[in-house]
């Protein structure tokens, strides 16, 4: 079946927010009294928040108290990045392209929906996407495809026919898992950890064919 959905994470495919995360831990640790060194991080991108506090901070804490200091570390983010979202390089010309050319398009992302909105809305996009999935919207984070098989089920398109761009390996797992086709964009990951996507490109603007050859 061809292709007529196209499914993109946000953190590190639209948006080139790692260092804003990392600072926003950082800041949250402050907070706490607890450093969160750079290196923990590893692995950590594309996770749930609730999977991540325990990494960076210990376990133990109740399930208010995860939520607590997730909302509270997406709202320093947030207001780190108002007004200048780092946008990936291509990434509103890709939407707009695919949005164009009458493919259905959602965002899938372990990050909550204001985060979502916040920045779909600053580079101009929010009307391209006909489906938000975040973290609000599901109860187990990648590797588990419960994100991408959400947003194909609000596109109403088959998993077989859509198409997923991750920057992560567990991105990359869960879009397999769902039975989709995988693409990862390369950069904050190595490449040899992108090995079981599909497809692996350096840039969004591969994701636009050239001239005279088909679309995916």
């Amino acid at each position: 079946m061809p292709i007529t959905a196209i499914i993109f994470d946000l953190d590190g495919v639209l948006v080139d927010s790692a260092a804003d995360h990392l600072t926003s831990w950082r800041m949250l640790g402050k907070e706490l009294g607890i450093d969160v060194p750079e290196d923990k991080m590893a692995g950590a991108f594309g996770l749930r928040n609730q999977d991540i506090i325990p990494r960076f901070f210990g376990n133990g804490r109740s399930g208010a108290e995860l939520k607590r200091l997730g909302d509270r570390k997406e709202e320093i983010f947030r207001e780190m990045v108002k007004g200048r979202v780092p946008v990936m390089p291509g990434a509103v010309e890709v939407v707009q392209y695919y949005h164009e050319n009458g493919y259905s398009l959602a965002i899938g992302s372990s990050t909550p929906r204001a985060n979502i909105d916040l920045i779909v809305n600053e580079m101009g996009v929010a009307s391209r996407f006909k489906s938000f999935v975040s973290a609000e919207d599901v109860t187990v984070g990648k590797p588990n495809p419960e994100v991408f098989l959400t947003a194909a089920r609000r596109l109403n398109v088959p998993p077989a026919d859509c198409q997923v761009v991750e920057d992560a390996p567990a991105g990359i797992e869960a879009a397999r898992a769902a039975g989709m086709l995988a693409v990862a964009l390369s950069g904050s990951h190595a490449v040899e950890k992108l090995n079981q996507a599909h497809r692996v490109i350096r840039g969004l603007l591969e994701l636009i064919p050239r001239k005279g050859c088909r679309l995916p």
